[in-house]
């Protein structure tokens, strides 16, 4: 009789955490796979190679290298160079605050900046409208502006500052 192997205790932990991942990051806007690969890469004890990716995800070539490449993108993981070895290998940054840094700035970046971007441009277009409709507009766009001028201060305060100041600051403001 064929005795069934059970996952170890660990890799069992480290696949639900791979799962979930990627179940967070979709909910942040990041696709399933991308979120999952750098799961993988984060709590993997060395680099991994595309074919090792692939292999532990089960997912095709050209997924696995466009998401790599994002990550890459991302400053989140980096290519890593075997001597003697023709095989590209990839591993995350393990600092789990320089993590959050960077995924500060990039979301700032990508998605902050552009946004405000818009909001003074429709500002700017409808300065001069002195119409009911055209104020309650302004004051939407203003409202938002404000807001995300905050969030924008806020991650870039984050993404600029050492743990233990960061740390100390969120406990000042969240107490």
């Amino acid at each position: 009789m064929e005795e069934t192997k059970q996952p170890a205790p660990l890799e069992d932990a480290r696949d639900e955490f791979v799962t979930q991942w990627g179940a967070i990051g979709s909910a942040w806007g990041i696709n399933r796979t991308m979120a999952q690969l750098h799961a993988l890469l984060l709590t993997s004890p060395q680099p991994l190679s595309t074919d090792e990716v692939m292999e532990e995800l089960h997912i095709s070539r050209g997924n696995a290298n466009t998401n790599l490449r994002d990550l890459v993108g991302w400053g989140l993981i980096r290519s890593v160079i075997r001597k003697g070895e023709r095989k590209e290998y990839f591993e995350a940054e393990k600092d789990v605050w320089k993590m959050i840094c960077t995924i500060a700035r990039e979301r700032k970046r990508r998605e902050i900046t552009p946004v405000v971007e818009v909001l003074l441009d429709c500002k700017a277009r409808t300065a001069g409208l002195k119409s009911e409709e055209a104020k309650d507009f302004q004051k939407i766009v203003t409202d938002l502006l404000d807001y995300l001028k905050l969030a924008d201060r806020l991650l870039e305060r984050i993404a600029g500052s050492e743990q233990s100041r960061a740390i100390r600051w969120a406990t000042k403001f969240l107490t």
